[in-house]
């Protein structure tokens, strides 16, 4: 019911509806912490699909199986795919609707603050933990695709293997003090 409920009242894409699974899920219902709440947002970007469905797939997984993820892809489809169904049937009158290019412009102002946030909590949050390479990746992923225009499946793999470069490190070499 949860995710049916913040699907039908999302708007914005993906982006936003993590924060508001972190929201729901860790702060109100303490069904997964903070960490496996972005663990699971970084697998759900990483993977092919709609961020939206992908984090509740995890989400319903990691709560109840195959049979939540189920009833999670259910939910987080119904509503978009009902409200879509509803304005195509009057799709010319309501784009040209003066009062909904109002709304929709407004929406997104409220769609880029959102995502500002989930930003400054991510980073907060890795702050807190002190693990300095995610933020230094963050930052990296940002000045790449914003200033050089580097395509984003680079960055991705770039990401993922300085990731797998710093738990190595961090696992095998920093413990021992040598490489096994």
């Amino acid at each position: 019911m949860s995710t049916f409920y913040l699907s039908a009242f999302t708007f914005g894409g993906g982006y936003v509806i993590i924060p508001l699974m972190r929201k729901k899920f860790v702060n109100e219902y303490h069904w997964i912490d903070e960490k496996e709440m972005l663990d699971l947002t970084a697998i759900a970007q990483s993977t092919p699909g709609a961020i939206a469905v992908n984090a509740a797939i995890l989400v319903g997984y990691r709560l109840a199986g195959y049979l939540g993820s189920m009833i999670t892809i259910i939910a987080t489809v119904l509503p978009p795919l009902i409200i879509l169904s509803l304005i195509s049937v009057a799709y010319t009158e309501f784009i040209n609707n003066l009062i909904v290019k109002y709304i929709l412009r407004g929406m997104q102002a409220g769609v880029a603050a959102v995502i500002i946030d989930v930003v400054i909590s991510m980073v907060i949050s890795l702050m807190k933990e002190r693990k300095v390479v995610p933020i230094i990746v963050m930052i990296g992923a940002f000045t790449a695709t914003y200033t050089f225009q580097i395509n984003v499946i680079i960055i991705i793999l770039v990401s993922g293997l300085i990731g797998v470069i710093s738990i190595y490190y961090s696992k095998y070499v920093k413990k021992s003090g040598e490489v096994k």
